[in-house]
């Protein structure tokens, strides 16, 4: 099964309100995909969607080989953004609680959640009802409670919310762990740095409609081409087709006409018998990527 989630024109309105228009993408095994989009774009929706929590106006979704049924109910993990742990149970038996919910036995439930109290944390609040938890810790705790059952599919909503840089290391181990042991996840966030750092293919979406779909790192060279970062050592000469120079960390960034290539730049170099220490093509971070590809859409 190459996909584990194929989505074909989805589109679905509540009242006049259109929440998603036309979207497509496929989710492929073993892979970390990103759902992305600004607020209001039609994400939540769309996860519903792929979830059956929502039936689709027109369009398909095939999950886990075919349409959803309550068999793959069991080998799904979804997060989402509103939490949904029972805040006046103790921690341990809220997510033993909801390993049941997923066909675990109370003993095998308990026997991974031992493993899992322990590598976040949490073994000595195990006590403690789930209300008198921190965010940070309830957030670690909807994890568990999202993985704990082994599933092939993971659907995660802002799954970094609330964590400090030590925990926000924990989930990301944790997430490249599992996707290393073949299990897909799909992952929605507005923390772009760790889209950057985590996620294989991407999709964009605003406004319920496609904008950016594919690979993350073809899809930052294309966007990239018309800045270049160069260290020399000496002054820069007199270059054509350069619209802009500012320092940065110690090099040059340099913007260009949009008839100019960076080889263009490289040559004019060595044509002035400069010594270069750097020179390579400036590709745009995702968040500015994400804010063009959304303003361009607007503007078309």
């Amino acid at each position: 099964m190459r996909h584990t989630v194929e989505v074909t024109t989805l589109s679905k309105s509540f009242g006049a309100v259109q929440a998603v228009a036309d979207v497509s993408f496929a989710v492929q095994r073993g892979e970390i995909f990103g759902l992305l989009g600004p607020n209001g774009a039609g994400k939540t929706t769309t996860i519903r969607l792929i979830l059956d929590i929502f039936r689709p106006d027109k369009g398909t979704v095939s999950i886990l080989g075919g349409p959803m049924n309550e068999s793959k109910k069991d080998r799904i993990g979804y997060m989402p953004e509103e939490r949904g742990l029972y805040q006046d149970l103790p921690l341990d038996r809220s997510l033993i609680y909801f390993g049941r919910l997923k066909g675990m036995s109370t003993s095998e439930a308990r026997r991974r959640l031992e493993i899992y109290l322990k590598r976040f944390d949490l073994a000595q609040h195990r006590r403690k009802k789930v209300k008198e938890l921190s965010r940070g810790m309830q957030q670690k705790a909807q994890i568990i409670s999202t993985v704990l059952h082994q599933p092939e599919l993971l659907i995660v909503d802002e799954p970094f919310s609330g964590l400090d840089p030590v925990n926000t290391k924990l989930v990301k181990e944790l997430m490249t762990e599992l996707r290393e042991q073949g299990v897909t996840i799909i992952m929605s966030t507005h923390m772009m740095h760790q889209v950057e750092e985590l996620c294989d293919r991407i999709v964009l979406i605003d406004e319920g409609r496609n904008i950016l779909y594919g690979d993350l790192d073809r899809i930052r060279r294309s966007y990239s081409g018309h800045e270049v970062l160069v260290r020399i050592n000496g002054q820069l000469p007199e270059i054509a087709g350069i619209k802009e120079t500012v320092a940065h960390n110690g090099s040059l960034h340099l913007t260009l006409a949009d008839e100019t290539a960076p080889q263009d730049v490289l040559i004019q170099l060595i044509q002035n018998q400069v010594v270069i220490e750097q020179f390579e093509i400036a590709t745009p971070g995702l968040d500015e990527i994400f804010i063009k590809a959304v303003s361009e859409k607007e503007i078309g």
